[in-house]
């Protein structure tokens, strides 16, 4: 099952890589797409959380947009409270470390698909590039709390990669990129 789900994965990455380069191009410093450049050694604990949580803002920002433009459907109604948790779990992590919350520009870099197979498509997209993101963290020497919220932000991003999927194919696409 593992295989198939990194292979579905690999696949997924491959075929949204169009639809992450437009959200990464509002900002190239903001979430995933900000820590993208550099290297393991330039990545520190601060500079990782700030990622995630700048990406949990833009996740919720994008899923907000969708569903002001497309309506409260599914999966977006239910991962934008799944993307509310994620950013709670983060925030307490800044106090403990006594680092500056980032702005919360999620609303203003999120993008408008012009139909909901692209929402979709870009919800996938988002997901695969914070599955990425987390994967990566994950191999870092990290405090066992941050290591343990890594972890459930990397299991909720693969369900809702999932999520992604299933809604597509319920659409008859099959398939997210066409």
């Amino acid at each position: 099952m593992q295989k198939i789900f990194n292979l579905l994965t690999g696949a997924m990455l491959g075929l949204c890589i169009g639809f992450i380069t437009p959200v990464m191009a509002e900002d190239k410093a903001y979430g995933a797409a900000g820590i993208v450049q550099l290297s393991d050694e330039q990545l520190t604990l601060e500079k990782m959380l700030n990622a995630a949580l700048q990406d949990e803002y833009l996740a919720r920002g994008e899923y907000q947009k969708i569903i002001e433009t497309f309506g409260n459907q599914r999966p977006f109604a239910n991962i934008i409270r799944a993307e509310e948790r994620h950013i709670a779990w983060l925030l307490p992590l800044f106090k403990k470390f006594d680092f500056t919350l980032p702005p919360d520009r999620g609303l203003e870099l999120a993008t408008i698909p012009a139909t909901f197979a692209q929402a979709l498509q870009l919800g996938a997209a988002a997901e695969v590039a914070n599955i990425a993101m987390y994967q990566r963290f994950l191999k870092q020497d990290l405090p066992e709390d941050v290591k343990e919220i890594f972890s459930y932000l990397l299991s909720g991003s693969e369900k809702h990669l999932a999520a992604f999927t299933r809604n597509n194919r319920g659409m008859g696409k099959g398939r997210l990129a066409e």
